[in-house]
């Protein structure tokens, strides 16, 4: 299994609320972009890499472990933790970049699915073989 890389994502002040603190708004679209990046990573953007090959988000869920603030620089691990029949699910964890401090704890089921029959579909073959490159089990 390789490692994906972190992906660090610096917080701006725009990113927190009343508290001061980072918004929880703001940490899925922190997953958000750790998952971008996951599929950048293992070569999976674009129609010329997916094909047809297209998913949604089904659920996505994050736990908040200490309060990030403006000006820190996170990193999100990201890695494939369960791979289903029609979906698979990729969990996050965020910390502080320096201290290595657990901030928050996420993860996102995504279902794969053909937009044109609005319905979901199998794994394909050409992403079950990335995903299971990539897989961590407990």
């Amino acid at each position: 299994m390789e490692k994906i890389p972190d992906v660090n994502v610096y917080v701006r002040f725009c990113e927190t609320d009343a508290g001061g603190h980072v918004s929880n708004v703001s940490y899925f679209i922190y997953l958000e972009e750790a998952r971008s990046k996951f599929f950048q990573a293992v070569g999976f953007t674009g129609k010329e890499k997916r094909g047809n090959i297209d998913f949604i988000v089904a659920s996505t869920s994050c736990d908040f472990l200490a309060q990030a603030y403006a000006g820190q620089t996170l990193a999100i691990a990201t890695k494939v933790e369960r791979i289903g029949t029609k979906s698979f699910k990729l969990a996050h964890e965020v910390t502080d970049h320096e201290t290595g401090k657990g901030i928050a704890s996420g993860w996102a089921a995504i279902v794969c699915f053909d937009y044109q029959k609005q319905q979901t579909e199998k794994v394909p073959p050409m992403l079950l073989e990335i995903l299971e490159e990539f897989l961590v089990t407990a």
